[in-house]
């Protein structure tokens, strides 16, 4: 799996190059970063554990190989950074729509509207720690936002 920063480059680089030559139409303006939350814990030992607002600790013992992280970001940032004890962790991105009955889902051909990602993230092998994740808005405010979780 590739980093979620490399991602990002290759995707604003491909999007630049789309744009040469092509009219561009006016857009609203991307919403600001409002929340970030972990939603999920996965692992083989515990299967899925949901994370409550404020939890600050998983309730299982997750530790062991192939652990995943689902994080909820609404708004949009520029720079996501994922960490467990302070070393970097690889991730996927899927864009989170809002529908209109209110409820978000992963974006479809028939999407109301995008309002942010959902990331997962493979802890690769590592057992336990402190996961964190911020992101910085892409436009005003321009604010960081960050969430953090020790998983067992």
């Amino acid at each position: 799996m590739s980093s979620i920063k490399s991602r990002m480059i290759l995707a604003f680089g491909l999007s630049g190059s789309v744009l040469v030559g092509a009219h561009t139409a006016l857009a609203a303006s991307a919403p600001p970063l409002s929340e970030v939350k972990v939603l999920k814990v996965q692992s083989t030992s515990c299967g899925i554990e949901d994370i409550a607002p404020g939890q600050e600790k998983t309730k299982c013992d997750h530790a062991g190989p192939g652990i995943k992280v689902y994080v909820l970001e609404i708004g949009y940032g520029r720079l996501p950074t994922a960490t467990l004890d302070g070393f970097e962790v690889d991730g996927v991105r899927t864009r989170v729509c809002a529908y209109g009955n209110g409820n978000l889902t992963e974006c479809s051909g028939m999407a109301s509207k995008i309002v942010g990602n959902l990331y997962i993230f493979d802890l690769a092998g590592k057992q336990e720690g402190t996961f964190s994740f911020s992101n910085t808005s892409i436009n005003a405010p321009g604010n960081t936002m960050s969430t953090q979780l020790y998983i067992k």
